[in-house]
């Protein structure tokens, strides 16, 4: 344990209700349900932060935290602790220079499925790899990356204020991963327009050259149409080594999820709701009989 732990040590207190305060949804057990909320909770425990962090989880399982704001490097929080007047907590992390990000958004619009699930409104497995490539971490390094800020009496780093915010932090970015890069400096429009430009370049760079990409990487070149029209509708000796693997997609509903919740429900479920399970359905099932066929 630091020895801050022990060097300032308060009396414990017993901080005031709040009413409507931001509680988790977790009662108990571990604190985020994506993976990249986990990420952020395992970084944070890995810095060997003291008891603190502990009593941080109880308060925001108590609904401690007022508000939580996240800005462009900056998260702000208010925290309501043993005294009347809630405490004030700032916590930064320092955004990425734009030629960082520049060398981010090229490494992750290289990627199609990088962009599809972000459109998609999720956080891709490997996404760490595209940062890695620009060689800047997205999630912070050590603690000392983090500089904090608490208006209350204790001097440890993190107080159980702070860590609160921490936790909630994590279940911020379940319901919006975005929000992490938005802490690194580049808010979800920027970041969305700066691939799309990027991948933009890249189509229209295959366009000009005559070449397309498959799936597995393959580049082959495509002769304008008035020069087929002789053999268009012969199959050709290609088709018959072509074999088809149907799989499910990498992003599911993804078309669902851009447009997100629709204006019309059905016995108060929203239709995006039933389309889901009517997609997941059919494709479940064309994947079973695509597969029934080939045997």
């Amino acid at each position: 344990m630091p020895y801050w732990d022990y060097f300032w040590h308060y009396p414990r207190s017993v901080p005031k209700a709040v009413k409507d305060g931001i509680k988790t949804k977790s009662r108990g057990g571990s604190i985020g349900k994506t993976w990249w909320s986990k990420r952020w909770i395992g970084v944070l425990e890995s810095f060997h932060m003291g008891a603190r962090l502990g009593r941080g989880r109880s308060y925001a399982r108590h609904g401690q935290v007022m508000s939580i704001d996240v800005q462009e490097g900056l998260v702000t929080a208010k925290v309501q602790g043993s005294r009347p007047k809630p405490y004030q907590i700032k916590i930064a992390l320092k955004p990425l220079s734009q030629k960082d990000w520049n060398k981010v958004t090229e490494a992750m619009a290289e990627q199609a499925v990088f962009v599809a699930k972000l459109l998609a409104g999720e956080m891709p497995q490997n996404i760490e790899d595209a940062f890695e490539a620009a060689k800047v971490p997205l999630f912070p390094k050590s603690s000392r990356e983090l500089e904090t800020d608490c208006s209350c009496p204790d001097w440890a780093n993190p107080c159980k204020h702070i860590a609160a915010v921490y936790y909630l932090l994590a279940e911020q970015f379940d319901d919006d991963p975005f929000l992490i890069f938005k802490l690194r400096g580049k808010s979800k429009e920027q970041l969305i327009n700066e691939l799309r430009e990027k991948r933009a370049g890249a189509d229209a760079f295959e366009e000009a050259t005559g070449a397309e990409e498959t799936e597995l990487g393959v580049a082959f070149s495509t002769a304008p149409l008035e020069e087929c029209l002789e053999t268009f509708w012969e199959a050709g000796a290609e088709l018959a080594a072509f074999s088809a693997n149907p799989a499910l997609p990498e992003v599911e509903f993804a078309v669902l999820k851009r447009l997100g919740k629709s204006p019309f429900t059905i016995k108060n479920k929203n239709v995006s709701v039933l389309l889901e399970k009517a997609y997941e359905t059919v494709s479940r099932a064309a994947l079973a009989k695509a597969i029934g066929d080939d045997q």
